[in-house]
């Protein structure tokens, strides 16, 4: 597959993405994406100074609901990929009276 204005085959990468650091919730986080790799460099714009590329593929991102799901599409359309692990969430169990302990850490 030939990127319109790059010379090489795009590289997708599948990844669970990290929740939301303003939150402390999990929500959102039920699904995999897949984001392609830059196939061509980026270039600044003389008069505006705005960044550009002739890579439309950086602008796609895809949503599945499970990474097989993801792998399958990718394999189907014959699309090199790369799985990203998931990172495993540790929860430290506290209680809400720990916010109000003298010596706790912040």
């Amino acid at each position: 597959m030939q990127v319109p204005g790059g010379s090489r085959t795009p590289v997708a990468k599948i990844h669970r993405p990290a929740r939301n650091v303003m939150q402390s919730g999990a929500y959102g986080r039920n699904f995999w994406c897949m984001e392609f790799e830059p196939s061509c460099s980026r270039y600044r714009d003389s008069l505006m100074g705005w960044v550009g590329s002739k890579d439309t593929a950086q602008q796609v991102r895809l949503h599945f609901p499970n990474k097989e799901d993801a792998i399958s599409y990718a394999k189907a359309r014959g699309i090199l990929y790369v799985v990203l692990q998931d990172q495993a969430t540790r929860k430290k169990p506290k209680s809400y009276s720990e916010n109000f302990f003298k010596n706790r850490e912040l």
